[in-house]
């Protein structure tokens, strides 16, 4: 399937404000970048880097005034998504390197407050993809799901207790309670093609059989049409966009995903 998505924003900048960007999709094992286009007006020096997600970044300062940030792409990624009922737990002392620090409690996943809440979710599952996947379906049928319900990223502890948050509140609670299984699972941002109200999305993917999963319990099914931009360990490694200073805020935000 190959995909065109399209992202614009647009700012009034009062003050020079430094950014950091993260709104380049990589290639890799689920989808191939064919070509993209990034542009930035007015135009200021960009210095790119690879952060310790392997995420591609951008440095710059806004200048003042009228300032605006747009990014489109040709994406080829697979026509379904891959599950694997069934699928093995991998045991920690043969996780690769990389992805034992998604075993870890961070800032918005507390992992370590949900241990007895995950087994009784999971308690009668092969452990592996199938307690994953009893974890996205309590998340769907337990969490309600409203977009723009916050602004501000809910912890998991927060969702928990509020039952209701937007996509990555939803993500956050997931991880945790894989992560209390010891489960590797990290937060995914990105687009997804046919999504409503469409918008930028969050998702998160989890570590069984020897590779990630995706997960999303905001959706009825699993379909293809899943975008990746960023990977982290929650909401605070995978911002589109950080400003330090007097804080902006989008005047314009426009998002799309066809299908080509």
């Amino acid at each position: 399937m190959w995909l065109k998505t399209h992202c614009k924003l647009n700012f009034e900048i009062e003050t020079p404000t430094p950014f950091i960007w993260m709104l380049r999709p990589r290639s890799g094992g689920q989808q191939w970048v064919a070509s993209e286009e990034y542009l930035i007006y007015p135009t200021v020096p960009v210095f790119e880097f690879t952060d310790d997600f392997g995420n591609l970044c951008q440095r710059l300062v806004a200048p003042s005034g009228q300032f605006s940030v747009s990014t489109s792409a040709n994406i080829m990624i697979a026509d379904s998504i891959d599950t694997h009922a069934g699928g093995e737990f991998v045991d920690i002392q043969t996780l690769p390197d990389d992805v034992l620090k998604y075993l870890l409690p961070s800032r918005y996943c507390e992992s370590d407050r949900f241990n007895n809440m995950a087994r009784e979710i999971t308690a009668n599952q092969i452990p592996g993809y199938d307690q994953v996947a009893e974890i996205e379906n309590w998340l769907r049928t337990t969490i309600y799901f409203q977009p723009g319900s916050s602004i501000l990223p809910l912890s998991a502890v927060e969702v928990n207790r509020e039952r209701v948050g937007v996509c990555r509140d939803l993500a956050h609670l997931g991880i945790a309670l894989c992560r209390s299984l010891s489960i590797p699972a990290r937060m995914v941002v990105g687009y997804l093609h046919q999504l409503e109200p469409m918008e930028l999305h969050a998702w998160f993917e989890a570590f069984v059989s020897g590779r990630w999963y995706i997960f999303d319990a905001t959706q009825a099914s699993k379909t293809a049409g899943y975008v990746s931009i960023g990977y982290g360990r929650d909401a605070a490694d995978v911002a589109i966009y950080n400003q330090f200073g007097p804080a902006v805020f989008p005047t314009q935000q426009f998002v799309s995903v066809e299908q080509i």
